[in-house]
């Protein structure tokens, strides 16, 4: 089967409830669960202590109103394993939000170390009172390592997107790292691992995408920086990224979430050929996605119509990363937006 065909049929598997093991066949599930055992005590169990809570103000002087986001999904989004709040990736993403947008960002974090996709309807319970702007998720890692059948994992994060959009949430999904670059994780583990997790970023991207989302793809964990310097970029326990890690992560995210909130310069409103910018099919946009780190993709439409012959179509761009803005820690004594309907500002003012 085709990279393209394993994509749709795992989607169309997620859509429909079916079992989507075929996708990566019944011998290779067999090892997956046996060797993922082996690797997940090599890593080790997580800390008791949680990552520093990333949830406040950030922007301090920047105007009004405020853009709301709300962070969910897994270790990766929590900011497991780094030590201060501004090596978070929230913290980063926020910073880099109020930065570039010149405005006030409120940023609440419901990630939970270990979390699974199927944890994501918890968490939007939980995000969707703060009517966020935007929602950004990292999720997928764990449901790999705990050998969860990719059909189901695509489902619930499909069924979570879906719930986001009817909010009028914008929605950006990093899409599930490849953990094949995961130095515990050996051969030939290391092997099943990179297609169980390149093939769930695949059905991640087209059920994200048909939901009305958009995603931007985290391939081998960012690309060649992890490969070429796990050290700097894995955490001490070589599975989750360290602060420069989580600083690549953040680079990524930025530019896609600017997109999803309207905040890009004119320049970059359209997609640009020389850059290998375009509109493609959604499977074929998705498959080359999960190809080349980096890659956002956003549906669009083509003469007016969303869907052609090979389904929706998709804009596919490689966004400008731009200087990262330091980590700052959110401000203490704001109050959430999340019980205030009258719509105050962060100093008890009203917006303009």
């Amino acid at each position: 089967m085709g990279k393209a065909a394993a994509a749709r049929k795992l989607a169309s598997a997620a859509a429909y409830g079916g079992g989507g093991v075929s996708a990566l066949g019944a011998a290779l599930y067999g090892v997956m669960r046996v060797e993922a055992t082996l690797a997940r005590k090599t890593i080790g169990d997580p800390r008791d202590e949680p990552p520093p809570d990333c949830t406040g103000w950030y922007g301090r002087g920047r105007p009004g109103p405020a853009f709301k986001v709300a962070l969910l999904g897994d270790s990766s989004a929590a900011g497991y394993g780094v030590e201060r709040v501004q090596d978070t990736p929230g913290s980063l993403l926020a910073s880099g939000l109020a930065e570039r947008a010149d405005r006030r960002v409120y940023l609440r974090s419901f990630a939970v170390v270990g979390a699974q996709s199927s944890d994501l309807a918890a968490q939007i319970d939980r995000a969707l009172p703060i009517e966020p702007d935007i929602a950004v998720i990292l999720v997928g890692g764990n449901d790999v390592t705990h050998t969860v059948l990719p059909s189901a994992s695509v489902r619930h994060l499909q069924e979570g997107v879906r719930r986001l959009r009817e909010a009028g949430v914008e929605v950006l999904v990093g899409t599930c790292p490849d953990l094949g670059t995961i130095k515990p994780i050996a051969p030939p583990l290391k092997q099943v691992a990179r297609t169980w997790s390149r093939r769930l970023a695949a059905g991640q991207t087209i059920a994200v995408l048909e939901e009305g989302g958009r995603t931007v793809s985290l391939g081998s964990i960012l690309g060649p920086e992890f490969a070429a310097a796990p050290a700097l970029l894995f955490g001490p326990d070589q599975f989750h990224p360290s602060a420069e890690g989580y600083r690549s992560l953040a680079a990524v995210l930025l530019p896609s979430a600017l997109a999803a909130l309207g905040q890009i310069p004119e320049d970059e409103a359209r997609p640009e050929a020389l850059r290998g910018e375009g509109v493609l099919p959604i499977t074929k946009a998705a498959i080359q996605a999960v190809n080349q780190p980096g890659t956002e993709l956003d549906g669009t439409e083509v003469g007016g119509a969303r869907f052609g012959v090979r389904g929706l179509w998709v804009e596919l761009r490689h966004r400008r990363r731009h200087p990262q803005a330091a980590g700052e820690a959110p401000d203490e004594g704001d109050e959430s937006p999340g019980d205030d309907a009258d719509g105050l500002s962060p100093t008890g003012t009203a917006d303009d």
